[in-house]
C-alpha cells in the first residue's frame, strides 16, 4: 500500500459527515426464544420482550401494558424515560462520551460534590456498577487496616442471606452458598453471622476482634428476604467496629438513593458508616457505581492502587446528577413514604379479602411480602402469574414477593398494580 493510497483511506475513513451505510440493528427481528440461541443463560427472563416504557408502565412487543413494581430491581427510581434523565443524558451525548481516568471530567466531579455535600463523606470513587463499589469497598477495608495496623488485619464479618454482588470477593462476603459454590477456593478471612443477631456479633469480635477489618451490612437485606436490621443490630455493629478500629460498610445498592424515604438509610438508623456503597437507583437506569468515605480512609486508596476504566463516565456521571437533583428534595422523599403507606395499606386489604401473606415488611417503596405457611415456596409462581396478569414483580428468596416501583410512581399505577397483583395470588395460590 503506497502513501497516497493510505491518506485516501484515512481521509474517506476518518468522515464523520460521511454517509454510514444502513444498519440493521434495530430491525433484526427479536423474539424471546432467541434468548436461548445467542445469550449465557445466566438468567431465565419472562416470557415477553419488554420494548417500550414511560413512568411506571411498560408495554411488550405485542403493545401489551403492564405496571412496573420491579423498576428493575430497585434501579428506575424515577420511572422509565423520566424527562430530566432524558435532557440530561441526550446534552451529555452531544458533548462528550469517554475520556478514561487518565483525565476528569465536569459531570462526574459534579456528582461527586453533590454526594459529598450531602452526606458524612468527604471521598467517592466512582465505578459501573453495585458489586464493583462494594468490591472496592472490601479492598479499601482491607488495605487501609493494612497499611495502619498490618498485615493480620483482614477479617470481614458479613451476614448469612447477604447480598453483595457477584465477584468472587462479593459473592463470598454475600453468605449465600449457592451462589458462591464451584468456583474453586474462596477468598479467605470472611466469615458470616446471622443477621440481626447481636450476641453473635459480640462473639465474632471477642474471638477475633483484633484481626477484623471490617463489617459489611445491609441496612435491610433485600435478596436474602427482605428483612429490616434492627436498631440494636445495627448500634452493635458500629459500637464494636469502633472499639475494635474496624471499618463499617453499609451496602446501599438496593436501600439508597430515596428508596426508604431519606436520600440514604443510614439517615434514619441514628448511625454514621465509615464506608457506603451506592449504585442501582443512583443512575435512575443508567450503569453507575460509587463508593463514599472519609477523609482518612480513602487515603488508604493512592495513584494506581485501585481503578476502573468506566468509572465516572460523562454519560453515566450526567445522568446520575440529574436524578440526584430530582430524589434529594423534601417532595419526593416525603412522597415516598406516603407511597409506602398506600402500598402498606392496599396489600393488608389483600391479605384481609384472601389471607396469603404472614408478614407484610420493609420501608418506603421497598416492600417484601411473605407469603403464609401453606403457600412456601411459590413466590416464582406469584411472579409469573403477575406477568400473565400484566404485572412486574420480583421475588426476595422461594418465600416473599418483593415491590420496589419508582420512587415517584403515580396513584392510578399504584392501584392498578395491587389489584393486578391480587388477581395474580388468587391464580397462582390455588
Amino acid at each position: 500500500m503506497n502513501k497516497l493510497s493510505t491518506q485516501a483511506i484515512v481521509a474517506a475513513t476518518g468522515r464523520r459527515d460521511a454517509v454510514a451505510p444502513p444498519s440493521t440493528a434495530s430491525t433484526l427481528p427479536v423474539t424471546r426464544e432467541m434468548f436461548d440461541e445467542v445469550m449465557v443463560r445466566c438468567y431465565a427472563p419472562a416470557s415477553f420482550v419488554p420494548v417500550r416504557g414511560e413512568g411506571s408502565r411498560v408495554w411488550d412487543q405485542n403493545g401489551r401494558m403492564y405496571i412496573d413494581f420491579a423498576a428493575g430491581v430497585a434501579v428506575t427510581s424515577l420511572g422509565h424515560c423520566h424527562p430530566a434523565l432524558i435532557r440530561a443524558l441526550t446534552e451529555q451525548a452531544c458533548t462528550l462520551w469517554h475520556v478514561s481516568n487518565w483525565f476528569t471530567n465536569e459531570p462526574a466531579l459534579r456528582l461527586a460534590r453533590r454526594l459529598v455535600d450531602h452526606t458524612f463523606a468527604d471521598r467517592v470513587f466512582l465505578c459501573n456498577s453495585g458489586a464493583e463499589a462494594n468490591e472496592a469497598a472490601l479492598k479499601l477495608a482491607r488495605r487501609y487496616a493494612h497499611d495502619r495496623f498490618g498485615e493480620s488485619k483482614f477479617r470481614v464479618v458479613s451476614t448469612l442471606n447477604a447480598f453483595h454482588g457477584r465477584t468472587l470477593l462479593t459473592v463470598t462476603a454475600g453468605g449465600q452458598q449457592k451462589y458462591a459454590s464451584g468456583f474453586g477456593p474462596n477468598p479467605a478471612g470472611i466469615s458470616h453471622i446471622p443477621y440481626n443477631d447481636v450476641a453473635a456479633l459480640e462473639e465474632e469480635f471477642a474471638r477475633d476482634g483484633k484481626d477484623i477489618c471490617a463489617v459489611i451490612l445491609e441496612p435491610m437485606q433485600g435478596e436474602g428476604g427482605m428483612t429490616p436490621g434492627t436498631p440494636e443490630f445495627l448500634h452493635a455493629a458500629r459500637r464494636l467496629c469502633t472499639a475494635h478500629n474496624a471499618l463499617l460498610i453499609l451496602d446501599e445498592i438496593q436501600s439508597g438513593m430515596g428508596r426508604t424515604g431519606a436520600l440514604f438509610s443510614y439517615m434514619q438508623k441514628g448511625i454514621v458508616p465509615d464506608i457506603l456503597t451506592s449504585a442501582k437507583g443512583l443512575g435512575g437506569g443508567f450503569p453507575i457505581g460509587a463508593l463514599l468515605t472519609t477523609e482518612d480512609i480513602a487515603s488508604a486508596f493512592g495513584v494506581g492502587v485501585h481503578g476502573t476504566t468506566f468509572g465516572g463516565n460523562p454519560l453515566a456521571a450526567a445522568v446520575a446528577g440529574a436524578a440526584f437533583d430530582i430524589i434529594n428534595t423534601t417532595e419526593v422523599l416525603d412522597g415516598v413514604k406516603a407511597r409506602h403507606a398506600l402500598f402498606m395499606e392496599g396489600l393488608k386489604a389483600i391479605n384481609a379479602r384472601r389471607k396469603v401473606f404472614s408478614d407484610l415488611r420493609g420501608e418506603g417503596v421497598w416492600l417484601g411480602c411473605e407469603l403464609d405457611t401453606p403457600w412456601k415456596g411459590k413466590a416464582m409462581d406469584v411472579v409469573r402469574a403477575a406477568g400473565d396478569a400484566g404485572l412486574m414483580v420480583l421475588v426476595a428468596g422461594p418465600d416473599v414477593v418483593r415491590l420496589a416501583p419508582s420512587l415517584v410512581i403515580s396513584l392510578d399505577e399504584i392501584l392498578e398494580g395491587l389489584a393486578r397483583l391480587e388477581t395474580a395470588l388468587n391464580a397462582a395460590l390455588v
